[in-house]
């Protein structure tokens, strides 16, 4: 996305004085750049803001739920003010710190691209320096590890579970953004990276909080990902162009456009499907036909908004599709959780 040219006052084409039907779409552009979305504003100086920005805290929400859906597929949640706390502080690991970590890490490495797709992000629009940043990264990765420490003294783990979830999280974080692995160069590698990172691991961590993570949860939310993997390939959509320009092989830069689009549905409907047919096959007829239901609307959505469209209804179907997908998450939770998986 390009900024749009300034105009004078006396300009043939300079905009009209707002009105109270502009100034929703002004207010609105702060709060993307606040939330770190595609569609900001630039011009903001508060360096906590840019800070803020930087961590892009529309991306905390499903590593938070993740961490929900953890607790609840362990089966030993109790709604008690202390489990309340200790889940809350698994949400802060999980969120702010450690995706506000990876994302202000991912905008350090990216800067030259999104000079490309999003010069109006913190670091190509110079609004924020470059220690700055570094010193953001570090904080927020040691507060991170440190949060992560002290609930496995909570949990009473002898082997530092949560914290090793933390490191592995954090350095898979490292080469999904920097030289010279950089994941995210790679369509599948980096998609699935990010799939696992938003599902499976917060999951482990909200799972072994309160319980005992097996084989049989990392599996399975190892599958999950693999819808994950769908989510991810909808944000390569808006950065196509950058991309390409710099030799990175996303999928739809590979594939192109509609074939990439139909790669990312497809992936989100079958795992999610596959999810349910195992939910079934372990007695837990309930939960696999809510979870069914709740992939139709998505289907719906796909049809709707991103198959027919994919550059231009991206956020539309995101913010149309994705509380489904999350619903769904936490079904398959309960249903490991009453299953005593």
């Amino acid at each position: 996305m390009t900024e749009q040219p300034t105009h004078s006052a006396n300009s043939p084409d300079a905009p009209a004085p707002e009105t109270p039907l502009t100034a929703p779409t002004e207010q609105g552009s702060v709060a993307r750049q606040l939330l770190g979305m595609k569609g900001a504003k630039a011009g903001e100086t508060s360096i906590w803001k840019i800070r803020l920005q930087l961590m892009k805290p529309i991306t905390w929400i499903p590593l938070i739920w993740g961490v929900v859906c953890g607790a609840a597929s362990s089966g030993n949640y109790r709604w008690t003010l202390e489990y309340v706390l200790v889940s809350a502080a698994c949400m802060l690991l999980s969120g702010p710190l450690l995706t506000g970590y990876t994302q202000t890490l991912n905008d350090f490495y990216d800067r030259e691209i999104d000079a490309i797709n999003e010069p109006y992000r913190p670091i190509p629009s110079g609004i924020i320096s470059i220690p700055q940043v570094v010193s953001q990264i570090w904080l927020l990765l040691l507060a991170g590890i440190g949060v992560a420490y002290a609930l496995d003294l909570w949990a009473g783990h002898t082997f530092p579970t949560i914290t090793a979830l933390a490191l592995g999280g954090s350095f898979l974080s490292y080469i999904y953004s920097a030289p010279p692995l950089k994941l995210k160069q790679n369509g599948w590698l980096g998609n699935y990276a990010l799939g696992a990172s938003y599902i499976a691991l917060p999951w482990w961590a909200g799972h072994a909080l309160f319980g005992d993570l097996n084989w049989t949860v990392a599996i399975l939310t190892l599958i999950y990902s693999m819808a994950g993997l769908g989510i991810a390939v909808v944000n390569d959509f808006k950065s196509v162009e950058g991309d390409r320009q710099l030799g990175l092989k996303s999928l739809p830069v590979m594939f192109g456009i509609t074939t990439a689009a139909w790669i990312c549905v497809l992936m989100i409907d079958i795992f999610q499907g596959g999810i349910a047919a195992y939910l079934m096959g372990i007695q837990q007829n309930l939960y696999a036909v809510l979870l069914v239901l709740l992939i139709i609307p998505q289907i719906t959505f796909q049809d709707m908004y991103f198959l027919r469209d994919p550059l231009g209804n991206d956020v539309k179907y995101q913010a149309s599709a994705q509380p489904f997908l999350v619903l769904g998450m936490l079904v398959a939770g309960l249903a490991l959780g009453h299953a005593g998986v």
